[in-house]
């Protein structure tokens, strides 16, 4: 499984409610098997910079692909591009991730 993490900080107060409607939009892509957009509560002692997180799990890579060339996907950057300030992505194959020391 492939976990796909992006985070987004609002060019200005002003734009948080915009860029939040613009994200939800990827909501409605079918090609994830979880999507959550959320809102940061601002509550960590050493940074709270973020203001959005998108968070979505793929079966595999060519579920992450197909879900970045969905209309919806699209749909949603031509909307929260303008009106963003920073974005910051990762992407996680499970199966090799570490669940303990090394």
């Amino acid at each position: 499984m492939i976990r796909h993490i992006v985070f987004f900080t609002a060019r200005s107060a002003e734009d948080r409610d915009a860029v939040l409607s613009g994200l939800s939009l990827l909501t409605g892509n079918p090609h994830a098997r979880l999507l959550e957009i959320g809102t940061n509560a601002k509550t960590d002692q050493l940074g709270n910079a973020v203001d959005f997180v998108v968070y979505g799990e793929f079966e595999d890579e060519a579920a992450l692909a197909a879900y970045k060339a969905h209309p919806l996907y699209r749909r949603s950057i031509e909307r929260v591009r303008p009106i963003r300030e920073m974005r910051i992505a990762a992407d996680y194959d499970t199966e090799t991730a570490a669940r303990r020391p090394v």
